[in-house]
């Protein structure tokens, strides 16, 4: 669903400027992402356990994972 933009007053709140949302423009939880693109703001909602989710959909491997110690020494030679 996409919104018309909004224009939105910037305030200050102690040593942050804020901004407030709109109820149409809320994001789910009390997490968000902010980043700078430039002179764009972009704020994204943290989404917690979506990979866990993801994961549960997909079928297991058959192939077996390579063998990335065959070429180490053993622990008990390792000096460190």
């Amino acid at each position: 669903m996409s919104y018309p933009e909004r224009h939105v007053r910037l305030f200050r709140n102690g040593r942050n400027q804020a901004l407030r949302i709109p109820r149409e423009f809320e994001l789910e939880g009390e997490e968000a992402i902010l980043h700078k693109e430039g002179d764009r703001l972009i704020v994204e909602p943290v989404r917690k356990g979506k990979l866990l989710k993801l994961l549960a959909t997909m079928e297991p491997l058959e192939t077996p994972f390579p063998d990335v110690d065959h070429d180490l020494p053993p622990l008990d030679d390792v000096h460190l």
